[in-house]
């Protein structure tokens, strides 16, 4: 279980940094910042890469808390 629990929390981290690093490529932005400062709402693939970032982020956080908790009840 704790081989699953770890690789588990590698492919989301992985999959976390790559949706991420897409977003910044996406944006067109530098180390920083663009000329684009202003605020504007997300719409199409930008929404929901954003909102799947916020999911992937939630399952990292709970796999990393579970791992490091291990409740006596799994073994």
């Amino acid at each position: 279980m704790d081989s699953f629990l770890f690789v588990s929390q590698i492919m989301v981290s992985l999959l976390l940094i790559a949706v991420i690093l897409f977003q910044i490529r996406g944006q067109g932005s530098g180390f920083f910042g663009s000329g684009q400062a202003s605020f504007r709402t997300r719409r199409g693939i930008e929404k929901t890469l954003f909102q799947f970032t916020i999911v992937l982020a939630v399952l990292f956080t709970v796999l990393a808390i579970f791992s490091a908790v291990r409740p006596d009840w799994m073994f």
